[in-house]
């Protein structure tokens, strides 16, 4: 069965770092593209950052640099740690899991057909 939990919000102030963690399923974590989305209040869901089937990562430009993508095999765990947080990254943050194909971009919604419940991080000036 297809299965994200996420972990890790909290409220911080700007500067401040967090880590979110995604547990996922055997059959998700094995057999799927995964990737982190955010969504703000009002606002479209967006691509964070997502793994690519090369072994390294996409993100998106206003976090490179600041947010960094890792995963844990034996831990069937998706991270995704955030640096020197601005407000402007308050979102609730969501793990997705999508087939693997051909896609245009490993950041669109389009990608990914499973979510995890959401955990929120507020940050704070």
């Amino acid at each position: 069965q297809v299965q994200l939990v996420e972990s890790g919000g909290g409220s911080v102030q700007a500067g401040g770092s967090l880590r979110l963690s995604c547990a996922a399923s055997d059959d998700t974590y094995w057999n799927y593209r995964m990737a982190w989305f955010r969504q703000a209040p009002g606002k479209e869901r967006e691509g964070v950052a997502a793994l690519l089937t090369d072994g390294g990562a996409s993100y998106a430009d206003s976090v490179k640099g600041r947010f960094a993508i890792s995963q844990d095999n034996a831990k069937n765990t998706l991270y995704l740690q955030m640096n020197s947080l601005k407000p402007e990254d308050t979102a609730m943050y969501y793990c997705a899991a999508g087939p693997y194909g051909g896609v245009s971009s490993a950041l669109s919604l389009h990608a990914y057909n499973y979510w995890g419940q959401g955990t929120q991080v507020t940050v704070s000036s």
